[in-house]
């Protein structure tokens, strides 16, 4: 199945040197197992410390500040208190989760799962809600050179079972051509990786939304990227999210994600994020 999804990539997309495509680059995984095991790697090639300033504490975010996406049109001083504290202090924050799948792709959830996922730690996503009726475990370990954050695993698992469901690495790059900053989350795949970019937009009650729509080559969206000694192939994959992180009348953070596979809705995954005291 690995081997298959690798030769559709190089069969389908296009062949692209990462020195000139910076966006695309990021850590690989094992054949065997993903997890966390490619860190050490990853902050080598970065030229970084891993876990500098203690990793899962409530100073550690996926986002060293969210004011790194400020572009015409968003600025993140416009959004509300509590969504810049998740980014920017995510480790000291619990999440509490709830999924819901489109019945068509149930069967195709629980095959990926059960032949993919599972096996690699890596995108193993919860089935039903009763998976998650214990929340998820966050740990948040930067990674910092010259004192500055490059780059945050983010890594959540099944409180009741231990089991991983996301190893992903968090930062922010320049769009392609526009050089608009966009929220870029990383996961390390067999002999290879998903990259996914995600433009930042804030509404009119605080509320911040990312979103990876359809579009062109570079713009938003879901990438699947085969990166081996002997070259690197990416393929654009019709894969759209859509996060919306809000502050609700009750005053708790939450946060809705909507995956479709083209025009498909896919699953719905809603959060209820809780402000931890320490990091209060």
């Amino acid at each position: 199945m690995d081997g298959a999804t690798r030769l559709w990539v190089r069969g389908t997309g296009r062949r692209v040197d990462l020195a000139t495509t910076p966006w695309l680059q990021g850590p690989v995984g094992d054949v065997d197992r993903v997890g966390d095991a490619w860190l050490p790697g990853e902050a080598e090639r970065l030229g970084a410390a891993v876990g500098a300033g203690g990793a899962g504490t409530a100073t550690s975010g996926l986002l060293g500040s969210l004011a790194d996406l400020d572009r015409t049109g968003f600025a993140a001083a416009a959004l509300a208190e509590p969504v810049r504290r998740f980014y920017e202090r995510t480790s000291g924050w619990r999440l509490d989760a709830w999924v819901g799948w489109a019945p068509w792709a149930w069967p195709f959830g629980w095959a990926v799962a059960a032949l993919f996922a599972r096996r690699l730690d890596q995108l193993a996503l919860p089935m039903r809600s009763l998976d998650l009726a214990h929340g998820m475990s966050s740990t948040v370990t930067p990674l910092v050179r010259d004192g500055a954050q490059v780059g945050a695993l983010w890594l959540r698992r099944l409180r009741a079972t231990g089991r991983v469901v996301f190893s992903g690495l968090y930062g922010v790059v320049p769009l392609p051509g526009a050089g608009e900053p966009a929220v870029r989350v990383t996961f390390p795949l067999p002999r290879g990786r998903l990259v996914v970019l995600l433009r930042p937009t804030a509404t009119a009650r605080g509320g911040l939304v990312l979103t990876s729509g359809a579009g062109g080559w570079g713009d938003p969206g879901a990438y699947l990227v085969v990166d081996r000694p002997g070259g690197c192939w990416a393929r654009r994959i019709p894969v759209h999210e859509r996060f919306h992180v809000l502050v609700d009348d009750e005053g708790v953070l939450r946060t809705d994600h909507h995956l479709h596979l083209g025009a498909l809705p896919v699953l719905r995954l809603h959060y209820r994020l809780t402000e931890q005291d320490d990091a209060a």
